[in-house]
């Protein structure tokens, strides 16, 4: 053979790039550990980076009571209008889920809320799908950094390309009122002595079977045209529950499931009700407010208003079942979600109701409304009289 390998010389000629490195090391003597190899120039921050937790897009299920929050969605430099989302994220950098630099931009975390609500409306089974970092005890931790009255009651992994809003095909809203609100106009009596008989009770739900189906809403909001075609909205289910004493007061919950709701569109769907059943308004005018003419329609108040749930049923058809992720029905949860429910939700809507009389305040304006009109200018001159601002958006967002 030409060579061998005891023919190589004992000492090789470095090459150029071995030349360089060696070069490097004794111009920079700091990056030789004790061992005597050679440092990475970033190690540090490599090594740092490797020790966080791997970062998974999760939903988290959350309960709040919103009395004293302007909404669920977050109104980013508008630090006097606190919402439950402002709580929320302190909470996941406090927690170490989120980096601190991503809090006011949180669409870096993929962050989508599956609906928004009102000033001052609470939800029993919000969801929202993001990127955190998983921790121990992650759903633990984060709530020690939440107030009481707002907890996440779940978290579960699911696919990269979920997005609460858009995946979600139904949401479930309860209104939870005091049933003196379905006493007629003409008879009198005694607020915390009325007591909802069975006709009444049939009546209201033959009124609210009516909402079932496809219909034009532009009248139950005031984002929408008669011709918009997002103006129509599917109802699946609406009725109210047989009354329960509590606080003193007799109490029903009326529960409705859509596709989607626009702004203020429940509360005005439970409002015309209301005045129907009491005598202001015929039963026509509920057909009447699905044409193109402007119906003045009045708004229920917003304090029993509560997201109850949100339906992700297509999707838990795809991968509810494929191995990897988990049905997002939450049913391991409803003990959590009931608890949380007689502990911070009805409590305050009771004591709210008793304090501020809400309902009984909002019934004084039903007379001044004309429900015969068709003009914008009335329905403008009642939202002057209810005296009603909002600064976030009521119910979920459906294609708003």
């Amino acid at each position: 053979m030409a060579s061998s390998q005891k023919d190589k010389p004992l000492i090789q000629t470095p090459s150029v790039g071995e030349t360089r490195k060696a070069s490097a090391l004794q111009e920079e003597p700091e990056a030789v550990e004790e061992n005597g190899h050679s440092a990475k120039r970033f190690k540090p921050d490599n090594e740092e980076q490797s020790k966080k937790p791997p970062k998974r897009k999760v939903v988290l299920l959350l309960a709040y009571s919103g009395k004293g929050y302007y909404g669920m969605q977050r109104n980013v430099g508008s630090s006097q209008f606190k919402t439950i989302e402002d709580e929320l994220v302190q909470a996941l950098v406090l927690t170490g889920c989120i980096p601190e630099n991503h809090a006011e931009e949180m669409k870096k975390m993929s962050f989508q809320r599956c609906a928004r609500t009102d000033k001052g409306v609470s939800a029993a089974g919000q969801v929202v799908s993001l990127k955190i970092w998983l921790i121990d005890n992650t759903v633990e931790m984060i709530n020690q950094n939440l107030p009481p009255h707002i907890r996440i009651l779940g978290l579960k992994r699911v696919t990269g390309r979920f997005n609460s809003k858009n995946t979600c095909d139904a949401r479930t809203y309860s209104y939870t009122l005091p049933t003196f609100a379905f006493s007629h106009k003409d008879h009198e009596t005694q607020e915390e002595s009325f007591r909802l008989s069975q006709e009444t009770l049939d009546k209201v739900n033959e009124l609210l079977a009516l909402y079932k189906g496809t219909h034009n809403f532009h009248n139950f909001t005031s984002q929408k045209g008669p011709r918009d075609p997002s103006a129509k909205r599917y109802i699946m289910e609406m009725h109210c529950e047989p009354p329960f004493q509590q606080g003193g007061l007799e109490l029903a919950v009326i529960k409705v499931k859509g596709q989607s709701f626009m702004m203020h569109q429940i509360r005005k769907m439970i409002g015309l009700v209301i005045a129907v059943v009491k005598g202001y308004a015929p039963v026509s005018i509920i057909e009447r407010s699905w044409g193109e003419e402007k119906v003045d329609i009045p708004k229920a108040p917003g304090l029993g208003l509560v997201l109850e749930k949100v339906h992700f049923e297509k999707y838990n058809r795809r991968f509810g079942n494929d191995g990897l992720h988990e049905s997002l029905d939450w049913v391991e949860e409803d003990d959590k979600i009931e608890s949380f429910k007689k502990e911070h939700i009805y409590p305050t809507i009771i004591q709210t109701e008793i304090q501020e009389k809400s309902m009984s305040t909002w019934m004084a304006t039903l007379p001044i409304h004309d429900y015969e009109a068709s003009s914008s200018q009335q329905n403008t001159d009642i939202h002057k009289v209810e005296g009603v601002s909002h600064v976030a958006s009521d119910e979920d967002e459906g294609s708003d």
